[in-house]
C-alpha cells in the first residue's frame, strides 16, 4: 500500500502485530462491550423489581426520581464520560482507558447487586442506585470510542471494516447474555424469589466478569498506531476547523442507528404487544431473533465495508430504511401472523446492521489518533443521548400526537435522512492510513 497524505502530512503503512497480539485485541475489546450491555439488558428487564426495591411506592417525588435514574442518568452521563475518558485515552494510551473503563463497569454492577434497598436505609438507597449508574454511565462513554478505536487501529488496513464490526457484534452478545440469563433465572427460581432476592444474583454474575475481563484486557498489548503516534506526535494533527467538521458529522451519520436500534431491540416488545397483538413472550423471542439478525449482519457489512467502501453500506441502510419504514410497519400492523411481525422486526435490524457493520471503522477512521478517543467519543455520545436515549420517549409521543402507531415509522424515516445527508458531505476513509 503506497503512503498517503493527511492534513498535508505523510503517512506510511503501519504493520498491526501478530496474529496472535490481534486475537488477544479483539477478546480485550469484546469482553467489555459484553459485560457493558448485559448490564444495559439486566437492569432494563428488572427495572420493575428495582423500583419496589429502592423507591417509596406513591410518592411523587421518588417516582420522578426513579425515573430519571432508570430512563436519563446513563445516557446523561455518557458524553461526559466519553470527553473525560476520551482525553485521558488520548494522552496516556487506549489500554489504561480500557482498563479504567473495565473497571467502573464492574464495580458499579457489583455495586448494585449488594446496596441496601430503601426498607433498610431509606433516602440513601436511592441516591446511592443514581450514583451506581451514574458511575455505569460514564464508564459506558468511554468504553464505545474506546473499544472501537482499539479494534480498529490493531486491525490490518485491509481489514478494519471487519474488526471494526466485531464491537456492535460484542454488543448484541451482551443483549443476548443479559437477557438470557434474567429469564433464566426468572424462570429457575420463580417471580416471587427473584422479587425477594433473586434481584441481586444478575448484578453480582455481572461483577464476577470483572476479574477475568481485567486480566485478558492486561495482557493486551497497546495499538501500534498509538505507539507510532507517541513516538511522531507532530504527524497526527488536525485542524481546529477540521476537528470541529469531523465531530458535527461523527454527531450526525450514526443517528439512523441509534434510533432503530432503540426503537426495534429496546421499544418494539411493548410496541408490538399493544399494537400487533403479540404476546409478552413472543415480543420478547422476536427481539432476542431480531438482536441475533443485526449481530450477524454486523460482521458481514463490516466485510463488505472493506472491498466496497464504509459509505456504500451505510447510504444503503438509509435508502432501504427511508423507502420500506412504512410498509413494513403497515404490513405489521396489519392483522397478519406473529411470524410476519417477528420476520418483519429482524429486516428492520439487519438494516440497522448493515449500518452499524461499517459504522466503528468509519468513526474511526475520521479522526487522528492524538485527538481521535476525544473527538469520537464525545460527538458519537451526545448523539446516543439525543436519538438513542429519547427515542423509546419520541416513538411514544409521536403515537400519542397522531393517534396512529405508524408514525412510528415517520422518526425512523427522519432519522434516515438525517443520517444519509451527514454520509454525502462525508469523505470515504476505508483506504486512508490512520496517522
Amino acid at each position: 500500500m503506497s503512503a498517503e497524505t493527511y492534513e498535508g502530512v505523510t503517512s506510511t503503512p503501519l504493520q498491526s502485530g501478530t496474529l496472535l497480539s490481534r486475537v488477544k485485541a479483539v477478546a480485550g475489546a469484546g469482553i467489555g462491550n459484553v459485560l457493558e450491555w448485559y448490564d444495559f439488558t439486566v437492569y432494563a428487564y428488572l427495572a420493575g423489581i428495582l423500583g419496589t426495591k429502592f423507591f417509596v411506592a406513591g410518592d411523587e417525588n421518588t417516582a420522578l426520581l426513579a425515573t430519571f435514574a432508570v430512563f436519563g442518568v446513563g445516557f446523561v452521563a455518557r458524553p461526559l464520560g466519553g470527553l473525560l475518558i476520551g482525553l485521558f485515552g488520548d494522552k496516556y494510551g487506549r489500554k489504561p482507558a480500557l482498563l479504567l473503563t473495565f473497571l467502573m463497569i464492574a464495580c458499579s454492577t457489583g455495586l448494585i447487586g449488594i446496596l441496601p434497598t430503601y426498607a433498610s436505609i431509606g433516602i440513601a438507597a436511592p441516591i446511592l442506585l443514581v450514583l451506581a449508574r451514574l458511575m455505569q454511565g460514564i464508564s459506558a462513554g468511554g468504553e464505545w470510542g474506546g473499544a472501537a478505536s482499539f479494534l480498529v487501529e490493531w486491525a490490518p488496513p485491509h481489514r478494519r471494516g471487519l474488526y471494526g464490526s466485531l464491537h456492535p457484534c460484542a454488543i448484541t452478545l451482551g443483549l443476548l447474555l443479559g437477557s438470557g440469563v434474567t429469564g433464566l433465572l426468572t424462570t429457575t427460581l420463580g417471580s416471587a424469589t427473584m422479587a425477594d432476592w433473586g434481584w441481586r444474583i444478575p448484578f453480582l454474575i455481572g461483577a464476577m466478569i470483572g476479574p477475568l475481563g481485567f486480566y485478558v484486557r492486561r495482557k493486551v498489548d497497546e495499538t501500534p498506531v498509538f505507539q507510532r503516534a507517541k513516538r511522531a506526535p507532530e504527524s497526527a494533527v488536525m485542524a481546529d476547523f477540521s476537528m470541529a467538521r469531523a465531530m458535527l458529522l461523527a454527531f450526525a451519520f450514526p443517528a439512523v442507528q441509534s434510533v432503530v436500534t432503540y426503537v426495534f431491540i429496546s421499544y418494539f416488545p411493548t410496541f408490538t404487544q399493544k399494537y400487533a397483538g403479540l404476546t409478552p413472550s413472543a415480543a420478547l423471542w422476536s427481539s432476542a431473533l431480531a438482536t441475533l439478525v443485526m449481530g450477524s449482519s454486523c460482521v458481514a457489512s463490516g466485510w463488505l465495508s472493506d472491498k466496497t467502501g464504509r459509505k456504500s453500506n451505510m447510504l444503503v441502510a438509509c435508502v432501504l430504511l427511508i423507502l420500506l419504514a412504512y410498509p413494513l410497519l403497515s404490513f405489521a400492523l396489519g392483522g397478519g401472523s406473529m411470524w410476519v411481525v417477528i420476520l418483519i422486526q429482524s429486516v428492520f435490524t439487519s438494516f440497522c446492521g448493515l449500518f452499524l457493520g461499517a459504522m466503528p471503522a468509519a468513526l474511526v477512521e475520521m479522526f487522528p489518533t492524538s485527538r481521535r478517543l476525544t473527538g469520537l467519543t464525545t460527538a458519537y455520545n451526545l448523539q446516543s443521548m439525543v436519538f438513542g436515549g429519547f427515542a423509546p420517549f419520541i416513538a411514544s409521543w409521536l403515537i400519542t400526537q397522531t393517534g396512529a402507531s405508524i408514525s412510528l415509522s415517520y422518526f425512523v424515516i427522519f432519522s434516515a435522512i438525517v443520517s444519509g445527508i451527514a454520509l454525502l458531505l462525508m469523505a470515504e476513509t476505508s483506504k486512508k492510513e490512520l496517522i
